[in-house]
């Protein structure tokens, strides 16, 4: 089964033809990072206006470069939720279109699942159950994979996701957007042990995140130095402040891990790709002798190839929709509506 996937949650505008769930057949992404640079961070007026300009051109590669026309794809599936509103929008009612004039079956895809989909195609053997832990820019969650469309949340965020508090720390140091990219970037050489950071913790909810703290703390720590006059090391202070997300991560990932007797960990989302939690996490699994899944960097971001592969277990499960379709600026990935 071949489904031309589409993505626009945010500020990259993808399409991909995936076989059967795991055979990625092509994958074209339209960056805007050039655009929003500037900003300091996604403009969600522009990113939509672009969406809106780029999405023909992006499908209509994707296509070729699978060499495949509209008559050869089996269905359409798109990212409907959550994200930016008026980004979403031009996927899905593009998507919509798409349908409608062929005759094809609508899959409306969860982003967060989506990103769990990536390791399909990392990991061809991969299969529910297993435990993920999902961290991106604006999720951090904690979800008990049953199935392929059955999913429990076990821990998640009560303030900010883990890859916002990276992003704000990063421009307040004045680093460039992408901010959690530059800042791992910039650290690779830095003291971990440099800085101290709290240990953040949630009373009575042994498997929940917060990272409000943390990100109040990196602040003050470079307001508290400007005031001062004093100058403080960019790459000392990224790899210490990473060293605390990923610490904070990997430890209530842990404790859910033993409590729950799952020996099958995924990684999944945009920070995903952070060399610091990867390398943490991969040694709490090779500590307890715990199968961990990691998908390849390409397939870290946002991108059209993991929706075709989530696309493809929806679709099996029954989950498609009708011109009703709309999208949601929000919405838990165990309760999912159309």
């Amino acid at each position: 089964m071949k489904i031309l996937a589409i993505e626009s949650s945010c500020d990259e505008t993808a399409a991909s033809i995936v076989e059967n769930g795991r055979k990625v057949l092509s994958s074209v992404i339209a960056s805007q990072v050039s655009e929003h640079i500037k900003f300091g961070g996604v403009v969600p007026e522009i990113a939509s206006r672009r969406h809106a300009e780029n999405i023909s051109a992006v499908v209509n590669k994707a296509l070729s470069d699978a060499e495949l026309t509209l008559d050869d794809v089996d269905a359409v599936a798109v990212t409907y939720a959550p994200g930016l509103i008026g980004a979403l929008l031009v996927g899905v009612n593009y998507a919509k279109a798409l349908s409608f004039g062929k005759n094809l079956p609508l899959i409306p895809v969860h982003h967060l699942r989506s990103h769990i989909a990536a390791n399909y195609i990392t990991h061809p053997d991969l299969e529910p159950p297993f435990f993920c832990l999902v961290v991106s820019g604006g999720n951090t969650l904690i979800a008990e994979v049953k199935s392929y469309t059955e999913f429990n949340i076990i821990g998640r965020t009560r303030d900010d996701a883990a890859g916002e508090a990276l992003d704000k720390a990063a421009r307040t140091m004045g680093i460039p957007y992408p901010g959690g990219l530059n800042l791992d970037r910039i650290s690779k050489d830095g003291d971990s042990t440099a800085f101290k950071f709290p240990k953040p913790k949630v009373e009575n909810c042994p498997y929940d995140f917060s990272f409000s703290g943390l990100k109040t703390s990196v602040i003050n720590t470079i307001h508290n130095a400007s005031q001062k006059g004093t100058p403080v090391n960019e790459a000392d202070l990224g790899a210490s402040f990473m060293k605390a997300v990923a610490t904070s991560l990997c430890e209530n990932t842990e404790k859910a891990m033993l409590d729950y007797g799952y020996k099958k960990l995924v990684l999944a989302g945009g920070v995903s790709a952070n060399s610091v939690l990867r390398s943490q996490i991969t040694e709490v699994c090779r500590k307890h002798g715990w199968k961990l899944y990691l998908p390849e960097l390409s397939l870290c971001g946002d991108n059209a190839a993991m929706v075709g592969a989530q696309g493809y277990y929806e679709y099996l499960s029954g989950n498609t929709a009708g011109l009703e379709l709309n999208a949601y600026a929000g919405m838990e990935i165990d309760n999912i509506r159309k």
